[in-house]
């Protein structure tokens, strides 16, 4: 069986070689074939030529080049349309995810599972402001969405064949992994698994692309944020309603005994920031039925190991 291991980078140049080692050493005795694909998400560092590099000395390895920064999300879909194998383990090059815990993985697909995905044991390395927003993301996201994702769960993972297919199908271009990796369904088991620190390199990520993250995650996977407008007007009918006869009441029984600017102005506000809000709720759904109307592809490969095969 061949197990393709997807590595998304970018400005990568410091991590690669050590990847591979550590592939080497910890992989070794696996019951399966390898192929590694790096897919360079328009690296503008010497990333492209030390993955060539490593090409010419491990025939494992392979390369798809996008012509330009696409994302992460999008580099693992290309990944994902070019690996060749059984199963396939998206996996990071800063080794914060362990290659060791394939041979779990590998063990378990073989056992029936489709999916087996990794799970953080804890996120003590995280500050306490990123715990408590990741752990509050899961709650809303899981609560709002038909499509559960395991809490602390990240992009490593072994998906099956029949798994990749089915998300190979799937054609949007907003695009929330975690979601889409989890929407398929089929068998899956969690395995837990202490996450080490980055050895090399920066992390690409700021809370500013979280939040980003988060709201494409929300919104590709629930209509909730849409839905739930149509309560929120109600109810404000309702109270507005309410509060319409009581003055109308008060008017009749007590007459006007003040000119009200007060309380008109606290009803503009409210109910103009409420339409806002509602408003660019909308926005969001609609920004993104723009984006897939347009149907442009998800990346675009400027080169790849497999030209004249």
């Amino acid at each position: 069986m061949l197990v393709s291991l997807l590595v998304p980078v970018y400005n990568e140049e410091e991590s690669i070689e050590k990847f591979l080692d550590v592939i080497d050493s910890d992989l070794d005795g696996l019951d399966c074939d390898l192929e590694i694909i790096f897919i360079d998400d328009g690296s503008v560092d010497k990333t492209m030529n030390v993955i060539k590099k490593s090409m010419s000395k491990d025939s494992r390895v392979r390369y798809i080049k996008l012509s330009r920064n696409f994302g992460k999300e999008a580099a693992m879909t290309a990944g994902l349309d070019y690996a060749l194998g059984d199963a396939v383990v998206p996996i990071d090059v800063d080794l914060q995810d362990p290659p060791a815990l394939i041979h779990q993985f590998v063990h378990l697909w073989k056992q029936g599972y489709d999916t087996v995905y990794g799970m953080r044991a804890s996120r003590i390395d995280d500050g306490r402001r990123k715990r408590a927003s990741a752990g509050l993301f899961y709650k809303i996201f899981n609560r709002l969405s038909n499509t559960a994702i395991p809490s602390n769960a990240g992009d490593y993972r072994l998906m099956s064949r029949r798994v990749v297919e089915v998300i190979k199908k799937m054609p949007e271009r907003n695009r929330f992994m975690k979601g889409v990796f989890a929407w398929p369904g089929y068998s899956s088991v969690g395995v837990e698994y202490d996450r080490p620190a980055r050895f090399a390199g920066k992390t690409k990520w700021n809370y500013w692309k979280l939040w980003n993250f988060a709201l494409d995650g929300l919104t590709g996977f629930s209509t909730w944020p849409l839905r739930v407008w149509s309560y929120v007007g109600g109810v404000i009918a309702l109270i507005s309603l309410l509060y319409m006869l009581y003055i109308i009441l008060r008017t009749l029984i007590m007459g006007v005994d003040w000119p009200g600017y007060a309380s008109l102005m606290s009803a503009v506000l409210f109910f103009g920031s409420v339409q806002l809000i509602s408003i660019g709720v909308l926005g969001e759904y609609i920004g993104r039925l723009y984006v897939e109307v347009k149907g442009r592809p998800v990346y675009v490969v400027e080169s790849s190991s497999d030209e004249g095969k």
